[in-house]
């Protein structure tokens, strides 16, 4: 059921062992909350982790990885940081998965510092970085227009030899424009174009938009131009 998605009669499952006092263990309640995860129900999620500790049965990473990734696709940043927290308290080692998780819940609710202190706890905590990590923490600094924390986490990927993407170099580009930087806007579009990262129509309409922003129309012909001369992905 789990694996099919099918979380509501992976519910039912588990609620037809406790009834039968069949024993339940990390596994059946990791399946029972990984399932609810796939379907969206963090609030079910949550009870079910209540649940494991009524029963004294130990959370594991693989437990926290579904109920952190349930409440982060929810929004639920606050409850993400809880449990993230209960996790460093039981000394439960973290994942990427994980912290790219609580990232991404935090870049969701506009929690950008919060999302900073994530990825130096990360670093400090060896725990290995990737595409997901950089793209979740520069889009919660393009959103609340922090532009030069942003180019720092760029910086930071370049010197980790992390890959970075066309979602990566949008929220770059729309965080330059955000904070009236255009030449860095235009600056990071034409590393992109040389690097040849696949530009879309996010990450024109993100260039063009840093140009009107800073009123410096002539710049932005110059990119509608430019895009009838490469290849853009819808």
């Amino acid at each position: 059921c789990e694996k099919g998605g099918e979380w509501e009669k992976a519910s039912q499952l588990f609620r037809l062992m406790v009834l039968n006092e069949v024993q339940s263990n990390a596994i059946t309640f990791n399946a029972a909350i990984s399932a609810c995860d796939k379907g969206c129900e963090w609030e079910r999620a949550l009870e079910l982790f209540g649940a494991m500790a009524q029963s004294r049965v130990e959370a594991d990473m693989i437990t926290f990885n579904a109920v952190i990734s349930s409440c982060e696709k929810d929004g639920q940043w606050e409850k993400a940081l809880q449990l993230f927290n209960v996790m460093a308290k039981n000394d439960v080692s973290f994942s990427t998965i994980i912290c790219n998780a609580m990232i991404s819940a935090c870049a969701k609710g506009g929690e950008w510092e919060t999302s900073m202190q994530l990825v130096v706890v990360m670093r400090r905590s060896k725990v290995e970085f990737d595409t997901i990590t950089f793209n979740a923490a520069i889009s919660a600094c393009e959103k609340a227009g922090e532009w030069k924390m942003a180019l720092q986490l760029f910086s930071m990927a370049t010197e980790l030899k992390v890959e970075t993407n066309a979602i990566t170099s949008n929220a770059l580009i729309s965080a330059c424009g955000k904070g009236g930087k255009w030449e860095k806007a235009l600056g990071l579009f034409s590393i992109m174009t040389h690097d040849r990262v696949q530009a879309n129509t996010i990450t024109i309409s993100s260039a063009i938009s840093a140009c009107e922003k800073s009123g410096v129309w002539k710049q932005a012909l110059m990119l509608l131009g430019v895009t009838a001369s490469i290849q853009i992905e819808p």
